[in-house]
């Protein structure tokens, strides 16, 4: 976030530099955009200040999408990477090649207290592999083939990764229009 938000002219401090106390809510949305809102407005309002929050995850095209929101918690626990791998190779085990289309997608919000003010979407597509292939990364990075690189996320130095990715994507969306929000906001600070 920092070296794509950087220059915006904004400073930009994680919620536990603000509030080291801060629990994060329970993600009861049904999307991404949902549970992105749903952060992005809790953090704003627990700390006074502009928040930017995300949600992602992995959309499996012969699982009609699944896991998407439940992607951290696809196999019961959250956070949990090597069960939720487990469970989605079992899913997909002997599904062939032409069916094994995912996409990996993250939805950022930018909120004021009380107040949606900016959304942004990333999507990359790929496909799952039949068993994992890299050490690197996280998730459900082994077992997403990206093709312009010919292998797995897992495979990929964070640096190309994040050119490349759902999360650079929509950070990238959201840079375009920080100015003008900063306008905005110095405006109704000054009157």
């Amino acid at each position: 976030m920092q070296s794509i938000l950087g220059d915006c002219g904004v400073e930009i401090v994680t919620v536990s530099d603000l509030r080291p106390d801060i629990e994060s809510p329970e993600e009861t949305g049904t999307s991404f955009q949902e549970n992105a809102a749903l952060k992005a407005m809790y953090f704003a309002e627990a700390t006074g200040h502009v928040c930017i929050a995300d949600d992602s995850g992995l959309e499996v095209d012969y699982l009609r999408g699944a896991p998407g929101v439940y992607s951290s918690r696809y196999a019961g626990t959250d956070g949990d990477d090597a069960a939720n791998n487990r469970k989605l190779l079992a899913a997909m085990q002997g599904v062939p090649q032409e069916h094994r289309g995912a996409q990996f997608r993250t939805v950022i919000c930018l909120a004021i207290p009380g107040q949606i003010m900016l959304m942004a979407e990333g999507v990359v597509r790929g496909r799952i592999l039949e068993c994992p292939q890299g050490t690197g990364g996280f998730g459900y990075d082994p077992l997403f083939f990206f093709p312009a690189f010919d292998r797995s996320f897992a495979e990929v130095p964070g640096e190309e990764k994040a050119r490349v990715s759902h999360r650079g994507k929509a950070l990238r969306k959201l840079k375009v229009d920080i100015p003008s929000l900063i306008h905005i906001l110095e405006n109704r600070h000054n009157n």
